[in-house]
């Protein structure tokens, strides 16, 4: 136990360190999430979410309240290994900000959770909606390890600072500057650049690899919560290097052209096996995004493809296809080798 502890000690450690070189570089590889004019690419509840001085804005009344806690989803692909900015200013209640989450319908989500309040008390911790609870306590780091079922034991094996202290960096009723960092099973959370909580997931059966992105309107008194600045990078590319078998669906039947990736880094570059021969391929993975393209002659005619799409939580590729700027066809991939 010394040499684990010792061990995630110094892995807890150095993501933090890397936390904090990250705020001092420049935004470089950050993309907005949100327009600043309206929800494109969010879908929530409208009885509740709207846009209102260039923020998202989350609003329950005595007269019109919310029966469950719900969420407005991100609908423009899955997170995993990323760092997350936004800036948040809350007025009553209770909210928070979904990643690796799951979609569980009517504008109900389940996953992990960066909590905020209009209180003193959990602003910062790392809480996981419909599932295991909390996972460190404002001012702890914790490891997360295997319990009974969704029982988790949660061991407290260092200290970011004293809760209370944290809290009075917290501006009330004002905006206030929210990171999370997660990285394969290490997560970070930061409000007005102070560290407020550091967990290590070592709960394999349970811990959450990818998912969606949401925030949270909270069940409860009435209350007003407003998001604004959004935006996120990817740590780590999705890697899809390797061979891929590809369908592309028309009215007159499915294409099966086979694309043979190299990735080096967000770079990607191979070969392409289809109807237009065998032709190079250069592409660029940004995140869970995924874009290349192709050119090559059909039937006397020059074609250039032009494949975007995301990669998805099964491991598979979906996207559009549009050929020379004008026919658009859904496609679907899945790694042969």
């Amino acid at each position: 136990m010394k040499t684990l502890l010792r061990s995630t000690l110094a892995t807890a450690a150095l993501l933090a360190g890397l936390t904090f070189q990250a705020s001092a570089a420049d935004s470089d590889g950050f993309v907005s999430l949100f327009n600043g004019k309206d929800l494109e690419g969010w879908d929530g509840n409208p009885k509740f979410w709207s846009v209102r001085d260039g923020a998202i804005t989350g609003q329950t009344t005595k007269e019109n309240p919310t029966r469950g806690n719900t969420f407005i989803i991100w609908r423009g692909g899955t997170v995993g290994d990323f760092e997350l900015r936004l800036q948040y200013k809350i007025v009553g209640g209770n909210s928070g900000i979904q990643y690796r989450s799951k979609d569980l319908g009517n504008w109900v989500v389940g996953g992990y959770q960066g909590d905020f309040e209009a209180g003193n008390t959990y602003s910062g911790i790392l809480y996981e909606e419909k599932g295991r609870g909390i996972l460190a306590q404002r001012g702890q780091f914790t490891q997360v390890l295997p319990g009974e079922g969704r029982r988790p034991e949660i061991e407290v094996i260092g200290s970011v600072g004293e809760s209370a202290d944290i809290q009075s960096h917290i501006k009330k009723e004002d905006w206030n500057d929210y990171k999370i960092i997660a990285h394969e099973n290490r997560f970070v959370h930061m409000i007005n650049g102070r560290v407020t909580a550091i967990v290590v997931d070592n709960d394999a059966e349970n811990r959450v690899g990818s998912g969606i992105l949401a925030l949270q309107l909270h069940a409860g008194p009435p209350m007003t919560v407003q998001f604004r600045d959004i935006k996120i990078r990817k740590i780590n590319p999705v890697e899809v290097g390797g061979v891929w078998d590809v369908k592309v669906y028309s009215d007159q039947g499915v294409g099966t052209p086979v694309f043979f990736f190299e990735q080096d880094g967000s770079n990607l570059a191979g070969h392409y096996e289809g109807l237009l021969g065998k032709r190079p391929v250069q592409g660029s993975v940004k995140g869970d995004f995924v874009g290349f393209s192709v050119s090559g002659e059909y039937q006397g005619q020059n074609v250039v493809a032009h494949y975007k799409g995301h990669h998805q939580i099964d491991g598979t590729l979906t996207g559009e296809v549009n050929f020379n700027d004008s026919v658009s066809l859904k496609w679907t991939g899945m790694r042969k080798q």
